[in-house]
């Protein structure tokens, strides 16, 4: 079967050379039973690979499912693809079949499997591997002939890195990957796509098909639909029915075009984007710079402190603010003061030949001091042990987290005694 019959079948659009690509590599697995993978961002059109290779595979008599893992809730998901037994937990009051027990012998298209939970994914692994699975809430062992498909619009290699996806999972899935391109990356491809949509449309609510003028062309061509097809299909559409003129030029398409915004969120000053300091959530990234203004504070207090106990130091003090707020003086001040800068009386007064005796408010202050270091080293403590475990021990990746080398991490798990926990 030719490629161009290929598309003309499934309504595939476009002539792009990374999509003949994808749509090659597509046809060529079809007849195997290998397990294929498909990324692409959103919008793009996995499914309709899916469909693809399942038509023209040995199973196409047979059933084909598409199943959304991003919009089952985790605790169901193990009931939906698995099934489960009477009484396996509250609400199942019968017995139920899977998806992988109901599609035996056809193809279940798994999408957004990078949103899966990492429990689902270890049942998941086992019926790619041995074809077996069991029911939630039984002991028995059941066989299966299912091909599965998946597809994702998130980079699973860094998702398995950073141990939010099963590594073995993602080599077994990632035996033919096959990447489908987007918007911006078949420019060629657009304008195509966008008269398809308006004759359809035109067709549907029984209009005149919109014509772009060249400006116009290019302006859709330079617009990086972050939407995909599906945001093209949602301006063809909105022009169809909104627009009153047969040909529309660069300023009226303007008027359906989203206008392109920077990213405004709010980025935390000097965070090293190159390093992979990953946090599961805006807590523990607030957690993180509390934890350093305090040390911050601490650091000041302590200062004083030193400062309140040490006459050398308070002198040394006393000289440097002198010499910086004297260099700002005008002239007539030091010349009426009979004497270089360095002579005048000093600003803060050297009162501190004896010994210094700390006032009740002082030693208060020393101890504040003294019990945050406590504080702060429990909160380290707590810190380091969370990400520990985030990294089941790896200590290289704690520490690139963390943003302290690894011989950093090594002395504060000795310091702490965590070696044992």
């Amino acid at each position: 079967m030719s490629l161009q019959s290929i598309k003309n079948r499934f309504g595939i659009i476009g002539n792009s050379p990374a999509l003949n690509h994808a749509l090659d590599t597509a046809i060529q697995v079809a007849p195997t039973e290998l397990t294929v993978l498909i990324m692409g961002e959103s919008g793009v059109g996995k499914e309709a690979f899916s469909q693809i290779i399942h038509a023209l595979s040995a199973r196409k008599h047979n059933p084909f499912i598409a199943v959304n893992c991003g919009a089952i809730p985790e605790g169901t998901i193990d009931s939906e693809l698995f099934g489960h037994e009477k009484g396996a937990f509250t609400g199942a009051v019968d017995g139920r079949k899977g998806y992988f027990e109901t599609v035996g012998g056809g193809t279940i298209f798994l999408d957004e499997i990078g949103e899966m939970p990492l429990g689902t994914q270890a049942r998941l692994l086992r019926v790619l591997e041995t074809g077996e699975f069991i029911r939630v809430g039984s002991s028995k062992v059941q066989k299966t002939d299912v091909r599965v498909i998946a597809a994702t619009n998130r980079e699973l290699r860094d998702a398995a890195e950073k141990g939010k996806f099963r590594e073995d999972l993602y080599y077994r899935l990632n035996t033919v990957p096959i990447r489908v391109p987007c918007l911006r990356e078949r420019k060629e491809d657009i304008h195509l796509l966008f008269r398809k949509f308006v004759v359809d449309f035109s067709d549907k609510y029984k209009t005149t098909p919109i014509q772009l003028t060249t400006e116009a062309k290019n302006l859709l061509s330079d617009y990086p639909f972050p939407g995909n097809i599906r945001e093209l299909k949602n301006i063809a559409e909105q022009v169809s029915v909104l627009t009153k003129k047969d040909i529309l030029d660069e300023q009226e398409l303007q008027k359906f075009i989203p206008e392109r915004g920077g990213n405004r969120l709010p980025v935390l000053v000097g965070h090293n984007t190159t390093q992979p300091n990953d946090f599961s959530n805006e807590r523990e990234i607030l957690y993180k710079l509390f934890f350093d203004m305090k040390k911050d504070v601490t650091e000041l207090k302590k200062m004083f402190i030193e400062i309140l106990q040490n006459p050398s130091l308070a002198n040394q003090a006393s000289d440097v603010v002198n010499d910086s707020l004297m260099a700002d003086l005008p002239i007539s001040y030091n010349l009426q003061n009979n004497g270089p800068r360095n002579n005048h009386p000093s600003i803060m007064p050297h009162s501190y030949d004896k010994p210094v005796i700390m006032s009740e408010e002082e030693i208060q202050l020393h101890e504040e001091v003294e019990e945050e270091k406590l504080s702060l080293a429990s909160m380290e403590k707590d810190l380091i042990i969370k990400v520990l475990g985030k990294h089941k021990f790896k200590r290289k990746d704690a520490a690139i987290e963390l943003g302290i080398s690894e011989r950093t991490l090594y002395r504060k798990i000795k310091d702490y005694d965590l070696e044992d926990e």
